[in-house]
Parts: structure tokens; sequence; C-alpha cells
């Protein structure tokens, strides 16, 4: 591209956000707001995270329903935003899907403005405001909801938040599910959770927590050992974020299995 196709904002300093610049030079590739599409929207279901020290673990299960069918087997709503925070989704999987992809641009533009990253109570509050933007559609039943978990360096503890549909922010503590199986998967979180759970722990006690809303809940996917799908689980730490591999969640789900056959003799 020349100089000549280059617009004067392009060329000037902007602000640290994404969705302002996107905006203003080309609002047409930004997602609608404001008009639902026709026809039946798929939904994704449940999604859980949980703090231990240093560290937060997001699982979310794989399964996408529209209406009474089961729409997508694989579908994932477990999401690195940038290397040191994960997003989950919950809701209206389209609406959810371009949520996370304009989050993560609106965290990848603040980063190359201003050479460091955002720090979590920054992202968090982007987050709102990109939830908030989506008010018309969730008048119009189309509701994502997104849950948001980060290791915060300057205190090195884990955080989590939560939001609502108008864009309310709220810091989590401890734990917290979001969607149709929340109820039961919320309760195996809040009967089970440690302050001083391991890593290894944690992993185990999100993945317990999805097994338990997909046994009640007929829109959330548990284990399909079958077709090899497992639910996505991912940790964040100092290091980074860090996505579980299906091998290591098969080793989980056996033992779990094993541990609640045996209490059932």
């Amino acid at each position: 591209m020349n100089d000549a196709h280059l617009t004067e904002a392009y060329l000037r300093l902007g602000g640290t956000s994404f969705l302002d610049f996107a905006s203003e030079v080309a609002p047409e590739v930004l997602p609608s707001s404001s008009q639902a599409p026709a026809g039946v929207t798929s939904h994704a279901t449940t999604i859980v995270a949980l703090t231990c020290p240093g560290a937060v673990v997001m699982a979310g299960d794989r399964r996408a329903t529209s209406g009474t069918r089961i729409a997508h087997r694989e579908i994932e709503k477990v999401f690195p935003a940038d290397t040191t925070s994960a997003i989950g989704i919950a809701g209206a999987a389209g609406v959810g899907l371009e949520l996370v992809r304009l989050f993560q641009l609106e965290l990848e533009h603040y980063e190359k403005i201003e050479g460091v990253q955002l720090s979590l109570e920054g992202k968090a509050n982007r987050l709102a405001r990109l939830v908030r933007g989506n008010l018309s559609l969730a008048f119009q039943g189309l509701v994502a909801l997104p849950l948001l978990g980060g290791h915060d360096a300057p205190t090195g503890t884990a955080r989590l938040y939560s939001y609502d549909a108008v864009g309310g922010r709220y810091a989590e503590r401890d734990h917290h599910a979001i969607g149709s199986g929340a109820v039961f998967a919320g309760g195996t979180l809040k009967n089970h959770w440690r302050a001083d759970l391991t890593q290894d722990e944690a992993v185990a006690l999100a993945l317990a927590a999805i097994l338990d809303a997909a046994d009640d809940d007929a829109a959330t996917g548990g284990v399909d050992l079958v077709r090899g799908i497992y639910p996505v689980v991912a940790v964040v730490d100092a290091r980074g974020f860090r996505r579980v591999p299906d091998a290591e969640l098969r080793g989980h789900v056996e033992r779990i299995v094993a541990t609640r056959a045996e209490a059932q003799r």
C-alpha cells in the first residue's frame, strides 16, 4: 500500500481501543449489534472457572444446541484472551465467538500501541464495554455472556470476572460457573473447592464440575470416549496460558469415574 492509500486516521496517533479505531475507519468490518440473524441460533452452554494459588483453571464443554437438537459436538468455548488471561463464552454461540475475536483484537491493539499488556482490571473493563455493545441483540434473545480469568502479575494472584447482559462486571471469589448447566457445575465447585488446591487438583475439579453438569443438563456435553471428545480445559498462571492436553484429561476422567464407581458399591 503506498502513501496515497493511507488515510489520516491510519497516520495519526489515536487511542488504545481497536473498537474505536475500527468504528471510525471501517465500521462495516465490525459485527452488527442491532439486527438478529434469521433462523434458529446455536447456543453454547456450560463454562466453569476456579482459582488455585497463582493460577486460574477454566473449562468448557464442547456441545452447542439448536432448539432440541445437538448442533455441534466439538465447539470450543474457552480461548486465550492474550498470554495471561482466558475467556469462556456461554449463550448465543455466534455472538459469543465474535465477542471473543473482538476482545482479542482489542487487547492486541492496546499492547501494540502502549508496548505493554493491559492490566487484568483494564481487560475486565474493556470486556464489559464489548458486552454492553451487544445489548440490542440481548433484547432480541441473543445473549452471550463471557467469563474472564487471568493471572494478575503485580499481585501474583488469580482473579475471575463474570458479566451480565447489560455489561455489568463482577469480581468473583474462588470459583464461578455460567451457562445452562451452571447450577449443577456450581454445586460441585462449591462443595469441593479448597484454597490450597494444586493445579492438577483444580483441573480435576473443573472436569468433575463439567461432568456433573452434563449428567443433569441436556444442553451440556460431557466426555465422548467413542469420538475422543473432551472438554476444553485451560490453565493460566505466571507462565501464561496453557491448554491441558486431551491425554492428560483422559487420565483425570478415568480416575473420576473409578472413584465414583467405587463409591456406588
